[in-house]
């Protein structure tokens, strides 16, 4: 019996032995998928890196190819406008008021600063009187000799490129508006006498910041030229933006180029007639 009771415990024993290094290696297993389970995480953590980084560093290049885009387009800009040689203005006439005729003496005294250029200009010029009858009294330019219309003129001379810079004299008796019309009807009537012609459509030049007055100002000079330059892109003529080299920062006409500081305030002196000179042969080829 005693022996029956020795066995029966020896073996409950080695059940409660067995039974506990089963839990500890089920435990160990579970313990082995987590580790498992965690190193994928971690895995996947790593790949969503890395796919973060792939991200940053594509856009990084789209950054940098729009950037070296950007500056292509901005460097092409700059160098859209080609120099052109004065013989460009051999089959050329300016017509204009005692602001151009500042550069007809300028180009008489300095030949060939623009090529064989010729010039229908006369003092008090503008698109609006330009369109009246040729009298005694009359502004209209004087061309070998005879007072013509400026679309006689143009014919007379047989110019190919027409340049036209007048409103002055119109903007402040016209207003805007009416002005911008004026231009419009003298140059239709150039092109009718004149019909392979191309159009030259040249900003009106600013005044000195001293000089100005009620309707005739630097304002509503910048507002004519907007006009001007939005018939010029409706009618397919040329603009030539003159004005751009002849103001300051403010829109004024720089003090160097006037010639009459305690008057007009809008005519040149030599070193104006060079930048308008310089500003035609460096910038012909945009227009």
């Amino acid at each position: 019996m005693k022996k029956l009771t020795k066995i029966a415990a020896l073996l409950a024993a080695c059940l409660m032995l067995f039974t506990a290094c089963s839990t500890e290696d089920s435990g160990s297993q579970s313990t082995g998928a987590d580790t498992a389970s965690s190193d994928a995480s971690t895995q996947s953590t790593g790949a969503d890196t890395a796919s973060s980084d792939t991200s940053a560093q594509s856009s990084e290049d789209s950054s940098s190819k729009t950037e070296s885009s950007e500056a292509q387009e901005s460097s092409a800009a700059e160098t859209t406008a080609q120099p052109v040689g004065t013989e460009f203005y051999d089959d050329a006439v300016f017509i204009g008021d005692s602001v151009s005729l500042r550069l007809y003496y300028y180009c008489q005294g300095h030949s060939g600063v623009l090529g064989k250029a010729q010039f229908l200009t006369s003092g008090s010029l503008g698109s609006g009187n330009a369109l009246n009858e040729i009298t005694d009294d009359s502004v209209h330019p004087v061309y070998q000799g005879e007072k013509m219309l400026i679309e006689d003129g143009v014919k007379a001379n047989g110019a190919k490129k027409v340049f036209i810079m007048l409103g002055m004299n119109d903007i402040g008796l016209y207003g805007i508006e009416d002005s911008v019309k004026n231009m419009q009807t003298l140059i239709d009537r150039i092109l009718e006498k004149s019909p392979d012609a191309e159009i030259y459509l040249q900003s009106m030049t600013p005044m000195l910041e001293s000089t100005q007055l009620k309707n005739l100002n630097n304002e509503n000079i910048e507002k004519y030229n907007a006009e001007l330059k939005k018939l010029a892109e409706e009618k397919g003529y040329h603009f030539a933006d003159v004005a751009s080299v002849m103001k300051d920062e403010n829109g004024n006409l720089i003090p160097e180029y006037c010639s009459d500081p305690e008057d007009m305030g809008i005519h040149f002196t030599d070193a104006g007639a060079e930048a308008w000179i310089d500003y035609l042969l460096k910038n012909a080829s945009s227009f």
